[in-house]
């Protein structure tokens, strides 16, 4: 009997064996390759973007922006698309599922960039050279004498580069030619000053720095073409409304663009109404807090019969605590050390000590957009400095200066510092570059990168940063409301045909935001489309998904373990991290 058992053991064992299917062959290692020779010929065919990511294989090309360009550029997308093709995204495991979409959307987005969007033609201010220059000198990749040399070469082709650039130009917009001209004289002093400086302290023979001088003196005689070339344009032009396009894209453009770069579970349009829901719940807490503390700032002063009105005249009166103007830089840095501090000792969060973060003035190429702004090192450049930049207040008026002070003021100055630094934007992009996939870090998704930093200053305050005072507070919805109003204005402009006069209405009366303020913004809103929806969209689905995770775990649920487990997806786009976790 034990004989016969064995046997039927061993024929129900073979006859599984006979009947199995054979096993799929694992193709996460093929598609591993693959994405490493992705990467490689995106560098090639973008050097400029793969220094700022940390890698200088190609950094002595200067890609001219011309035809044969955009055509080489089409072939590289259409041969990716034809690659992935090949990969049943079934097959994958999840991490290289996130891969493959990511790729996916990046080379969709691209396509439709180049063939509908079309900035290339009606933006002045994407060709500058100044940025990609001056990531050379200040790297470390190697020393100072061979950098020289790149820029030499590099420096060769930037004639060439804006004499392409002028011919691409068709019907720009105003508010684009005008940041082309502004930034281009800013990157002026890049080849005046700094590389003369650098050139002074180097090596070279002298033949090459005889070289090196004509180059510069060349580059300087190209831009100032260039930015002629710009005023000319405005000013023959100046009296001809068809020879320059509406800064605003409308509706469809907005819409798909929305859909590539946010990479939502959400429409822009379905956001826009979010976005116009939760202002109206910002506004029932401000008014809660307002009656609250209202005696404390305002004494025996009646209050306003409109409450919104009596939130901006609270506002207002505690607005007048904010630092001095030549003292604005010096405060922020010496806020960093509070709030590594913070971070600590609630263990919200791993801050690696050896990852630097330094405070500086907003390099003048860049200024003109953001007052405040992370310029991080790349995946390949993991030790490098982290660049908190700081747009100095020097060529504000007086009346200006105050505006901004007031708008920064001591409550919102910290509300900004955790957004921008820690455990903000800094923070996020320190474990995005130590991320396995560099997927994932160098095409990064903006409304998750923007919406962790939003979302962190919620965060901090629930954890008791502030020490809950109602002030700090309402001071953040003031803030929070700027972030809701940044997606309200951003489709309000560019789909409904919203004018200057009804978007300083908004963000003046409703988001309580000082005149300077909502003047900045205005402009920003006419330079770009899509990014001001980055903040709010990404903020929403961050803490809507961190809340679920808390109610379906219970007293399991540890806030510093979810932080760790989403940034350690690098960048992904939040919908994509979600499936993962």
């Amino acid at each position: 009997m034990k004989k016969f058992l064995l046997y039927l053991i061993l024929m129900s064992f073979i006859a599984c064996n006979t009947n199995r299917e054979p096993q799929k062959e694992d193709i996460n290692p093929t598609f591993n390759t693959f994405k490493d020779q992705f990467i490689d010929k995106l560098w090639e065919q973008y050097p400029n973007w793969a220094m700022y990511e940390g890698n200088f294989k190609y950094a002595h090309i200067l890609t001219i922006p011309n035809d044969e360009s955009r055509s080489k550029s089409a072939a590289f997308y259409q041969s990716i698309a034809d690659s992935l093709a090949h990969f049943n995204i079934d097959d994958l495991d999840v991490n290289n599922q996130t891969d493959y979409k990511m790729i996916q959307n990046f080379i969709k987005s691209n396509q439709w960039s180049m063939n509908e969007f079309k900035s290339y033609q009606w933006n002045p201010s994407s060709y500058n050279v100044g940025g990609s220059i001056n990531q050379i000198l200040i790297a470390k990749y190697d020393n100072l004498d061979n950098r020289l040399k790149t820029i030499t070469k590099k420096m060769e082709n930037i004639p060439a580069y804006f004499q392409a650039a002028q011919a691409n130009i068709q019907q720009p917009t105003r508010e684009h030619l005008d940041l082309g001209i502004q930034q281009n004289k800013g990157a002026l002093s890049i080849f005046n000053k700094n590389l003369k400086d650098s050139l002074a302290l180097s090596n070279l023979s002298d033949d090459d720095k005889n070289k090196f001088n004509e180059n510069i003196d060349k580059s300087i005689e190209a831009i100032n073409g260039y930015i002629s070339f710009l005023e000319n344009y405005k000013e023959e032009n100046k009296d001809k409304s068809e020879a320059f396009r509406d800064f605003r894209i409308g509706k469809d453009l907005f819409s798909k663009k929305f859909e590539f770069n946010i990479v939502s579970e959400f429409t822009a349009e379905q956001m826009y109404h979010k976005a116009l829901a939760h202002k109206e719940q910002l506004h029932k807490d401000m008014v809660k807090i307002a009656h609250e503390i209202w005696e404390k700032h305002m004494g025996n002063k009646e209050k306003p019969s409109d409450e919104l009105e009596m939130v901006s005249q609270l506002i207002n009166k505690i607005a007048e605590r904010h630092v001095k103007r030549d003292e604005f830089i010096k405060a922020i840095r010496g806020q960093i050390p509070e709030l590594v501090e913070f971070v600590k000792e609630k263990d919200l969060l791993y801050l690696d000590p050896s990852k630097p973060l330094e405070v500086r003035p907003t390099p003048e190429y860049m200024r003109g957009v953001a007052g405040a702004s992370i310029s991080s090192p790349g995946p390949y450049d993991k030790d490098g400095n982290t660049y908190y930049n700081v747009t100095p207040l020097d060529d504000y008026t007086p009346e200006d200066a105050e505006s901004y002070l007031r708008e920064y003021n001591y409550y919102i100055l910290q509300i900004l510092n955790i957004h921008e630094a820690i455990p903000g934007h800094y923070a996020q992009l320190v474990y995005s570059n130590q991320s396995p996939s560099l997927i994932k870090a160098i095409l990064g998704n903006g409304a998750m990168v923007e919406g962790w930093a939003v979302y962190t200053e919620l965060m901090m305050l629930e954890e008791g940063y502030g020490n809950h005072e109602p002030e700090m507070w309402l001071m953040y919805n003031k803030w929070n409301l700027r972030v809701t109003c940044n997606t309200i204005i951003d489709y309000g402009i560019h789909v409904l045909g919203w004018d200057e006069e009804k978007v300083m209405d908004v963000l003046v009366k409703e988001a309580f935001q000082e005149n300077a303020e909502a003047t900045k913004k205005w402009r920003r809103a006419t330079l770009s489309q899509v990014q001001l929806c980055s903040y709010f969209s990404g903020f929403k689905e961050i803490y809507e998904f961190r809340e679920s995770l808390k109610a379906s775990q219970g007293e399991a649920f540890k806030l510093k373990d979810f932080h760790q487990e989403f940034l350690s997806y690098g960048s992904a786009p939040v919908k994509y991290v979600k499936e993962i976790m």
